[in-house]
């Protein structure tokens, strides 16, 4: 099974080289990174009437190599095998721990030189580190394996958003995070107008505006590696138009605030008050970006007795007022 290439469809051969990336599929690679960063760039030819980008497939040998969802997946080339590259993406998945990378390292090793930009898709950003190419880079990493590449990699940055697209070491964290990574490559490439043609095309505008409040460092309920801590954001995202103290909360899982306290600040970093108002902020950015309520009333759904109180926190947490986030919402 291969993705649909670009020249299988009815797009204009003309005006200058396409630009290429050459994916590299490792064993058990998120087919949903594949397919979401493949199609990004055939809307973007779609869009264009013209084939801006094309792709090649490769793997570290020649045969197929299995995704996530058992698919085996024909390759074009090996990466051995490719004498230059200009734009190179890692594809892996969540067995990326067993893998047995040297061939990978080797020819990253060989083609990532100069201008030679890597990206890396699902758990793609671990294998780029484990290779030496995220020095001084910020890599964009699902909440599952932060604190597993934080202990294994201190050196390298982390960032809080899905994706990472503004250097030549780049990421996204995993799923339909490597759309928004594309669609920014697409606007570096060819400008805001044409990248929010392409989202249109995708109906995928609305999404990109919600990604935009998506906070990978701030874990949910099923991502913690604490059942107390688990249990506690549960009832957090239970509760959101009627929050309830950490004294209740702490009581509900049968443990002292004092406690609670102290395993929060352990696991995320912050007081469960601050962990519990970033859900809430989050909800009312989602609700802003797809629905028409009043502000007031996202206000109030989302737990905050005052419209002034409300927008001060959001502006803290987000850099823009609700009412500012409305008019670009319009304005987009």
């Amino acid at each position: 099974m291969k993705p649909p290439l670009s020249h299988d469809h009815p797009v204009t051969d003309t005006g200058p080289k396409p630009h290429l990336f050459h994916f590299v599929l490792l064993p058990h690679f998120s087919h949903l990174s594949l397919i979401s960063a493949i199609e990004t760039l055939q809307n973007a030819n779609l869009v264009a009437d013209r084939k801006l980008y094309d792709w090649t497939l490769c793997g570290t040998g020649e045969q197929a190599v299995r995704s996530s969802i058992g698919c085996d997946v024909a390759v074009d080339v090996a990466l051995k095998d490719v004498a230059v590259a200009r734009d190179i993406v890692v594809v892996s998945g969540e067995h990326v721990f067993e893998l047995d990378v040297f061939d990978l390292e080797v020819s990253l090793g060989r083609l990532a030189r100069g201008e030679v930009r890597v990206t890396g898709l699902g758990t793609g950003a671990i294998l780029m580190a484990q290779a030496g190419l995220m020095e001084d880079a910020t890599a964009a990493i699902h909440s599952w394996y932060r604190v597993g590449f934080k202990e294994t990699h201190p050196g390298v940055e982390l960032s809080r958003q899905t994706h990472v697209s503004e250097s030549l070491r780049c990421s996204s964290s995993g799923g339909v995070s490597a759309i928004d990574l594309f669609l920014d490559f697409i606007e570096q490439d060819h400008g805001a107008d044409f990248a929010s043609g392409v989202a249109e095309c995708m109906c995928y505008t609305p999404l990109r505006q919600i990604q935009k409040s998506v906070d990978t460092s701030i874990p949910n309920s099923l991502t913690v590696p604490n059942r107390t801590v688990s249990r506690v954001i549960a009832a957090m995202e239970k509760q959101i138009e009627e929050p309830v103290s950490p004294a209740v909360l702490a009581d509900q899982a049968g443990i002292s605030r004092r406690q609670i306290e102290r395993l929060f600040k352990k696991y995320l970093g912050i007081t469960p008050k601050q962990h519990y108002r970033k859900i809430r902020l989050r909800e009312a950015y989602r609700l802003l970006i797809q629905s028409s309520q009043p502000i007031i009333d996202v206000a109030l759904a989302t737990g905050f007795e005052t419209p002034s109180h409300f927008s001060r926190c959001f502006k803290a947490e987000f850099g823009e007022t609700p009412y500012q986030l409305r008019n670009r919402k319009r304005i987009g």
